[in-house]
């Protein structure tokens, strides 16, 4: 294995994307998020598009892994930042790290700094995660 495949785990607003994009660069950085942004900026959050989003992000971090079996040089380190409060959610991304040779550490970032969630996430909502959210020791 040459790669690594790093999860960011976390609740809406506990600093996922603040982290992994100060530890990667933009570039290594995939998130079903980035899937809402138009060409201005703007983040344009659709519900009904969440499964294509995240089917997106998926395909995103695939085609980095190709390019680093062209060339080693190219995403050594891949980021993951979703909320992946679910151990299935990561599945997939297990999946692709096997098939590419890639290391998994998943890591989880706490909102210990009273972070508020950008994309408006209700606090009814983040209850529901927070209450589902995996843990696997």
């Amino acid at each position: 294995m040459d790669g690594i495949l790093f999860l960011v785990r976390g609740l809406p607003g506990s600093g996922k994307s603040t982290f992994a994009t100060h530890i990667w660069n933009e570039y290594a950085v995939c998130e079903a998020d980035k899937f809402f942004y138009d060409k201005e900026g703007n983040y344009n959050f659709d519900p009904s598009k969440l499964k294509e989003a995240h089917a997106w992000c998926k395909n995103e971090v695939e085609t980095r892994m190709k390019d680093h079996q062209i060339n080693q040089q190219y995403y050594p380190e891949i980021a993951v930042s979703n909320t992946f409060t679910q151990e299935w959610e990561m599945e997939d991304y297990y999946k692709l790290a096997e098939k590419y040779g890639y290391k998994v550490v998943s890591l989880i970032v706490e909102n210990r700094h009273g972070g508020k969630n950008v994309h408006g996430v209700p606090d009814d909502k983040l209850e529901i995660m927070k209450n589902r959210f995996e843990i696997k020791l």
